[in-house]
């Protein structure tokens, strides 16, 4: 419901047209339509229904799922014509949506979820009737069906509840649908390449479905992708880019998470996922129930001597990185043996780990944790040689990488 051009900003010859539309619901369209140049404002609400309070509690229930007179989920896009046209408008409604699908977008169904355009004057109206028997021909040509768009004159439009209202701006952790044909107004369809998917059925991989023009999946990869580099790969398919692969999740929706094992999904987790949980996601996925699980997520702590400080007490020059998140945090440039039957270090990797009180078993410690990934790592004391601090790291949330396959 955010204007997003204040009338005080307008020149004063600017004209301001509504119309409204229907194309499934209405969270994703109304971010859609905000991001389009010439676009004022945006308001999700209910039309185009009878016999009953327009709420999204009564059009939501059973009794209307196949009521023909219930409302339908729609957009009113207020809109500067001088800046945008109504055919720009419409040709982006059709290519967002399968208007061919009757009542219902994806797995979203009932009357509510129907197709409609409801105008406000005659010039629509006629700009609507064309580019519908337009579309129509380019959906043939493809394959598909007949548009069940419905197209009227708008009677009375009702705003949606507040909380509806740039839903997606206040629910940062959904996902977006993505119903579209890939059919264009000049007949082509988006071709999504095919992609070779052979490295994924070997071993363990994250798959993320994407879609463009999602801002959860751009948020996704702002805060976790973009800074991974796990050794568990990960990969980024659109929902028709999984061919060999065995999946149970729906693909429809984007971001999907999918942690895979000799390409069979084992978890699968819909929309926007935070970094806090994505590696606790990712721990369970690699570490499962382990004492190295405990120790990230539990503040746990390795053994005395335990097989992993055996493994990397004396392993040559490189750098330990972080089991989960791949960045680097300890070099043995700064290893010394303590004899105290754990990891310990004179200093971390600058800027990759983070300091925090910790008053647990009735004493005062600095506890270190993974900056990126969040995960506990131990202790630092002020007890190490030379006046130097003691880095008491855990061996189990570590990985080792020698010097030489770090350069490459």
């Amino acid at each position: 419901m955010r204007d997003l051009v204040a009338d005080a900003e307008l020149p004063k010859t600017v004209m301001r047209e509504k119309i409204v539309l229907g194309l499934g619901c209405f969270w994703g369209s109304e971010k859609r339509f905000q991001a389009m140049p010439g676009v004022i404002n945006v308001v999700s609400g209910y039309a185009d229904g009878r016999g009953f309070e327009p709420t999204y509690r009564n059009i939501t229930k059973a009794v209307h799922r196949f009521n023909p007179d219930n409302y339908a989920e729609v957009i009113e896009v207020e809109f500067n014509p001088q800046l945008i046209s109504v055919e720009t408008l419409l040709r982006a409604f059709y290519e967002m949506h399968n208007p061919t699908q009757k009542d219902g977008q994806g797995n979203d169904i009932g009357t509510q979820y129907r197709s409609t355009i409801l105008t406000t004057n005659a010039a629509q109206a006629v700009v609507a009737q064309r580019l519908t028997t337009l579309y129509q021909q380019a959906l043939t040509a493809n394959g598909y069906g007949a548009i069940t768009t419905k197209i009227k004159p708008l009677d009375a439009f009702t705003p949606a509840e507040e909380y509806h209202q740039d839903y997606i701006a206040k629910n940062p952790n959904g996902y977006c649908p993505d119903h579209s044909t890939g059919v264009k107004f000049d007949g082509s369809q988006t071709q999504i390449a095919e992609l070779d998917n052979s490295s994924i059925l070997q071993g363990r991989h994250i798959v993320v479905i994407d879609a463009p023009d999602c801002p959860y999946c751009e948020k996704f990869k702002a805060d976790v992708a973009d800074d991974y580099a796990g050794t568990i790969p990960m990969h980024f398919r659109r929902s028709e880019q999984l061919s060999g692969l065995t999946v149970t999740s729906p693909t429809w929706a984007t971001p999907t998470l999918l942690f895979m094992q000799d390409g069979k999904e084992v978890h699968g987790v819909q929309g926007y996922v935070e970094p806090d949980k994505f590696y606790r996601l990712l721990g369970a996925f690699k570490l499962g129930e382990s004492e190295a699980f405990n120790v990230a997520f539990n503040k746990g702590t390795d053994s005395r001597f335990c097989k992993q400080y055996e493994q990397f007490k004396n392993v040559g020059e490189g750098v330990f990185i972080d089991t989960l998140s791949g960045d680097p945090l300890f070099d043995t440039d700064y290893q010394f043996n303590s004899g105290t039957g754990w990891l310990s270090f004179t200093e971390a990797v600058a800027g990759n780990v983070t300091y925090h009180e910790d008053l647990s078993l009735g004493m005062r410690r600095t506890e270190i944790k993974a900056k990126t990934s969040g995960i506990h790592l131990g202790h630092v004391f002020d007890d190490g040689p030379n006046g130097q601090p003691r880095y008491c790291i855990n061996a189990t949330v570590l990985e080792f990488i020698p010097r030489d396959d770090e350069k490459t």
